[in-house]
């Protein structure tokens, strides 16, 4: 009987610890060097981005807190459980690149530019290119 009851406590939270892995791609990330954020949920698709309802559910987008372009990531493929390659236009559609996300912990993640448009952002009026690598962490309310 203590066997059955240890062998069904580990396969509890093993099933715990599969479930929350899941969910790693998930959330409302920040930097606060340069005051911008991503809203993603990779697993499920269904972010819809404010003032962009036409573009319907996506994985996610990338915005900034001082300016109401939005970066559109239209496709994510997962490659790991720690990593994920984004494909990412702007809201106009005349600029696109790929990147890719990694989760270095439960808090921090880091987003590379790979290829193609470099991702720029209005900041007093002017026109801002991020950095090819950022890091973000997650916000909580």
């Amino acid at each position: 009987m203590k066997q059955l009851f240890i062998f069904a406590l580990m396969a509890l939270f093993a099933l715990v610890g599969y479930g929350q892995e899941r969910k790693s791609f998930k959330g409302h990330l920040y930097n606060s060097e340069y005051n911008v954020y991503m809203r993603i949920n990779f697993h499920d698709k269904d972010v819809v981005a404010r003032g962009q309802e036409l573009f319907g559910k996506l994985p996610g987008y990338l915005g900034s807190k001082f300016d109401t372009r939005l970066w559109l990531i239209t496709d994510v493929k997962l490659n790991k459980d720690k990593e994920a390659k984004l494909f990412i236009i702007n809201d106009y559609g005349s600029e696109d690149l790929e990147a890719k996300l990694e989760k270095e912990n439960d808090s921090t993640y880091t987003l590379k530019q790979l290829e193609g448009s470099p991702i720029k952002i209005v900041v007093d009026r002017k026109w801002v290119k991020l950095p090819k690598v950022m890091q973000f962490k997650v916000k909580s309310y």
